[in-house]
């Protein structure tokens, strides 16, 4: 198992680069609050996900928040992922000129996602989206798979087939520090995203059980610290659904690492929530 771990936590400012293009390493999804989208570029994010079929009803204020945000800044300064999740090659079109279309100023897509892909189908359309990066279809300059399937994320991460993954990864769902961390090739120029980072979090703090009363119950934005502690992930895909919520993320990622004493606390504290 792979423990190498971070000296420091990525600040919301920060930029790395993804096929190309410069991203913050936070990259905004779902909210609920349309404002949050632009408190988070003021706040130093400029990557933004939105859908291209499935879910398309809870990004609504995602993309109205997007299009506020285009409204007063450049569109060079947001680099804008859209992911769809249809797995007939011949659908792998439509969805995104669909999402250019459904937001004003938008007007191209920078980063073409696969959504949920596995293994046993992901070889038939990955090649549509590697023709849309060579022809800048919708504008693309890169492509991403967001997968279910841990073994094809490191299959295509390590075979630098695609710009940027996007993996599950969490207290709830740790794997990826057996099965995908220690097995990155040094090197590589894909990007690799966690996703749903807070699926461990109980906000009714009941996860202790019949543990002491002191014991430490982790803040949502723990999850995060948890996330990006070890050496593996570039980065978060998440959906802070109101604006107060950036600032504490940025807070968190002050506070540093979580020790690997937290670690397995908190992923001991995620299965005795699973075990209820």
């Amino acid at each position: 198992m792979n423990d190498q771990r971070r000296e420091v936590l990525p600040h919301l400012t920060d930029r790395i680069s993804l096929g190309g293009l410069a991203v913050s390493p936070f990259c905004v999804g779902m909210v609920d609050n349309a404002d949050t989208i632009g408190a988070a570029f003021d706040a130093g994010i400029n990557f933004f996900f939105l859908t291209a079929d499935m879910h398309w009803p809870r990004y609504e204020a995602a993309r109205v928040g997007l299009a506020n945000l285009l409204a007063r800044v450049p569109r060079t300064e947001v680099v804008v992922a859209a992911a769809a999740y249809v797995t007939q090659p011949e659908f792998c079109s439509t969805p995104f000129q669909e999402v250019i279309e459904a937001v004003p100023r938008l007007e191209s897509l920078d980063v073409l996602v696969a959504g949920g892909a596995y293994a046993n189908e992901l070889a038939a359309r990955l090649p549509v989206y590697h023709r849309h990066r060579e022809q800048g279809f919708a504008g693309a300059r890169a492509l991403g798979v967001s997968f279910h399937d841990r073994r094809a994320a490191l299959a295509a991460i390590n075979g630098g087939e695609i710009d940027v993954a996007f993996i599950r990864y969490n207290a709830a769902h740790p794997g990826a520090q057996r099965d995908v961390f220690p097995l990155l090739r040094p090197g590589l120029h894909t990007r690799v995203f966690g996703f749903t980072s807070t699926a461990a979090h109980d906000p009714s703090s009941n996860l202790a059980g019949d543990l002491a009363d002191d014991v430490w119950i982790p803040d949502i934005t723990d999850h995060y610290r948890f996330a990006l502690s070890r050496v593996g992930l570039d980065g978060l895909l998440w959906s802070p659904t109101q604006p107060s919520h950036i600032p504490a993320l940025a807070a968190a990622m002050e506070d540093g690492p979580l020790s690997l004493d937290e670690e397995g606390h908190m992923i001991e504290l995620a299965s005795r929530r699973l075990a209820t």
